[in-house]
């Protein structure tokens, strides 16, 4: 018996066509997961499809952020064993220039679009008794405070009351809410922000283990919250940082 093997699980992935989605989405199949991977890049998408094996899993193509992508994606999601709630976006800018079209598009995003597929995902049903839902949050929501980084952290943080609140009102159910908060992990959104890598590299060295983390190890956190290893686990926010934030 392996309490974290995933096998005959029905498992959403959102986010799935790039970076922690994607290591997920990888680790979820070989540990035995059947999947729906979600995403809005068809391209990315199909192609970390190809990479699953067996060839098993079902791929949906949207933005989340729209209604009628979620209410398409209810009509066709079997009952389901888990979910990686892995979509988001990221921006840095101080909050003087944090204009209310810039808060709206990252918390549209980051927030809304994850709190209305949990309710759908509730109301619909597609959640079977004993499910585990994981949350990718961030260290930078409530325990780590960087300048510019005051978007991006309070779509986290809403999203972490979020974890508790609704680990409560489907506990009766015994399903499973938790979070997970990465510290800094090598993705596409590296590069796309304000630092540069010589900034990177000096921000690593805060890092008791001295690198960032690998979208993996954040994978690997998921498959434990989803497997009947993590079922006495809800309402957690599982800290994966290399240490950062006991500096």
């Amino acid at each position: 018996m392996n309490p974290f093997s995933l096998t005959d699980k029905t498992i959403l992935i959102t986010g799935a066509s790039s970076g922690i989605g994607k290591a997920t989405a990888i680790l979820c199949a070989e540990m035995g997961a059947k999947l729906v991977i979600c995403g809005r890049d068809k391209e990315r998408l199909e192609s970390v499809l190809a990479e699953l094996k067996p060839n098993e899993h079902q791929l949906f193509l949207g933005d989340l952020t729209a209604p009628e992508n979620i209410d398409s994606l209810m009509e066709q999601l079997p009952a389901l064993d888990g979910v990686v709630m892995s979509a988001g976006k990221g921006i840095t800018v101080p909050i003087q220039f944090a204009s209310r079209e810039k808060l709206d598009d990252v918390f549209n995003t980051n927030f809304f679009a994850s709190v209305e597929l949990l309710r759908q995902l509730i109301r619909k049903k597609k959640l079977n008794n004993a499910a585990s839902v994981v949350i990718i949050l961030s260290i930078g929501g409530t325990r780590r405070f960087l300048t510019g980084n005051a978007v991006y952290g309070s779509t986290k943080a809403a999203l972490e009351a979020i974890v508790k609140y609704a680990a409560i009102e489907l506990a009766s159910k015994q399903i499973r809410v938790n979070g997970i908060c990465p510290g800094m992990v090598r993705t596409p959104f590296i590069g796309k922000g304000a630092l540069t890598e010589e900034q990177y590299q000096k921000d690593m060295q805060t890092y008791p283990l001295k690198r960032y983390g690998e979208p993996e190890d954040i994978a690997n956190g998921a498959v434990y919250l989803l497997s009947d290893a993590a079922s006495w686990v809800t309402g957690h926010s599982l800290v994966i940082d290399g240490g950062v934030t006991i500096n």
